[in-house]
């Protein structure tokens, strides 16, 4: 169906066929789905019912993983403070304070936790595994019990790791009492365990990538002149929260605003012929999805048809070279090839791609390594990276398709496939893994 052909009428015939089926070409959605009201969100359904979150014995083997790395790297102990690796080893969801509460993972034995006396409840009820959670009443240290942890688990001396956001004053306060200890980065660590997704993982991004396709194929046909950003936003945060995804994200963008691609505090509003470039996302169990279309309201002419065409073609070209053992950099370096031949550029200069071809994802949106230029690390599987290699035109437009993929054996994989052009610009989600 092309985009001139919808009227209000047809807008909705869509949603519950599209979630159930999940191939998502507007085409299909719009003759296999049950005719919807145009502003409902009452045919979409919660579609995470049949996956479970990372389990205790999941959370153990990543903490055996980590033990062995630090073993190899001879480091004795790990410290983290709240945050995704803090969650991904032992399954606490917190905050950062002035209260210090932190995970230790030492080279050998029982992993423990510090944080407040008054918070110990809280703590042991989140913690996938493990009952050594060292409290500190508010007129003590919580550096002391960090120390006693490591004296515990016998380390006199040797290399404490830091997880790469924890604080300068924690780190200070820690070391501080453990003068024969160095301090070095936990990231050979982290992100060695991190950085490749095991099947579990890969299974819940794919279901937070089906999430927000979904909701593409829901709220596409609903964008109409006189709407503003907002709007949009609102649609596309309702959809997918109501198919199940939490901690939901929206950006939407028109025209000469879509040239920026992080976006404008100023008002937009759609009309006939607008571009819009929408960037979103959520998580399942922790897990995330990045996915970004550009439709155009109306029928779209003829510069739209070629710079959406050239992005297309610049995804295509990032799957091809994204093969196991490549340099991650590679990827950024031949798609911008094909745009400077095309006038664009050249490297991050606009008219052109300004920012990097794509970026890791897993528990974060942004996670190492990313598809930038110079970029040594070479292709693995079970890395995990957003292609997103937009183009952005100062003053007129920009456009950016953005879809997932994952590494296997035998190269890249999508989480969501990309739409075929703008007339069927939803695309599908990739194959069941």
């Amino acid at each position: 169906m092309k985009l001139k052909t919808i009227t209000k009428r047809n807008f909705l015939r869509y949603s519950s066929a599209a979630v159930g089926a999940l191939t998502l070409s507007a085409p299909a959605l719009a003759t296999s789905a049950k005719t919807q009201t145009s502003k409902s969100l009452g045919a979409l359904q919660d579609i995470t019912g049949d996956i479970k979150g990372i389990s205790a014995d999941e959370h153990k083997s990543r903490v055996a993983k980590a033990q062995r790395l630090m073993q190899q790297l001879d480091i004795a102990a790990l410290v983290l403070e709240p945050g995704a690796a803090m969650t991904y080893f032992c399954g606490v969801q917190w905050w950062r304070s002035e209260r210090l509460t932190c995970l230790v993972i030492p080279r050998q034995g029982d992993i423990a936790m510090v944080c407040p006396a008054f918070e110990e409840p809280s703590i042991r009820e989140s913690l996938a595994f493990g009952d050594d959670v060292r409290v500190w009443q508010e007129h003590e240290s919580p550096f002391d019990k960090v120390r006693g942890i490591v004296k515990d688990r016998g380390v006199a001396k040797g290399k404490l790791a830091f997880e790469h956001s924890v604080r300068y004053f924690v780190l200070r306060g820690i070391m501080a009492g453990l003068p024969t200890m160095q301090d070095v980065s936990a990231e050979p660590v982290t992100q060695g365990c991190r950085m490749f997704k095991s099947r579990h993982e890969l299974q819940l991004m794919h279901k937070a990538n089906a999430i927000t396709l979904s909701a593409y194929a829901h709220v596409w046909p609903q964008l109409e002149a006189g709407m503003t950003g907002q709007d949009v936003n609102n649609l596309m945060h309702s959809a997918q929260s109501q198919l199940g995804g939490s901690g939901v994200w929206t950006m939407a963008l028109f025209d000469k605003s879509a040239a920026l691609p992080h976006g404008t505090k100023q008002a937009q509003a759609l009309k006939n012929g607008s571009i819009v470039l929408m960037d979103c996302g959520c998580n399942v169990h922790g897990y995330r999805s990045d996915v970004s279309r550009t439709f155009v309201l109306g029928q779209a002419n003829k510069r739209q048809r070629e710079v959406w065409q050239t992005v297309r073609k610049g995804q295509q070209i990032a799957f091809e070279t994204a093969q196991i053992a490549t340099k991650a950099g590679l990827v950024d370096d031949a798609v911008r090839r094909h745009y400077q031949s095309l006038g664009y550029g050249p490297g991050y200069q606009t008219p052109g791609l300004s920012h990097r071809t794509g970026h890791g994802i897993g528990m974060e949106t942004h996670e190492s390594v990313n598809f930038v230029h110079g970029e040594q690390t070479r292709l693995k599987a079970g890395m995990c990276f957003s292609n997103e290699p937009g183009l952005y035109i100062p003053g007129e437009f920009g456009v950016r398709l953005e879809d997932c993929i994952y590494m296997t054996d035998k190269g890249p994989q999508w989480f969501s496939e990309p739409p075929k052009s703008l007339d069927e610009p939803i695309g599908r989600v990739g194959p069941a893994i």
